[in-house]
């Protein structure tokens, strides 16, 4: 298994390409691409064969970039009034 270093290490920003978004290995796939796709339901497999150039891995280093804000989230209980 790869470590989540190695894999957030494919993940690339710069300035020249994709305005700064964070992309994939320097490719001109974002990581808001990538995600906004699997939401609206394409599978990683669909996304490899309109992108042939993405790795399985690349996904996994989608799914590791985005733990971290969610690892950082706060959240706090809900107090009703009664």
């Amino acid at each position: 298994m790869t470590d989540t270093h190695a894999l957030l290490s494919r993940i690339t920003i710069n300035s020249r390409i994709m305005p700064g978004k964070p992309t994939i290995r320097n490719m001109r796939i974002t990581i808001e691409q990538i995600l906004h796709a699997l939401a609206g339901g394409l599978s990683e497999q669909e996304l490899m064969e309109d992108y042939p150039e993405l790795e399985k891995d690349d996904f996994r280093t989608v799914y590791a970039y985005m733990a971290y804000p969610v690892e950082e989230e706060q959240v706090f209980p809900l107090r009703l009034s009664a």
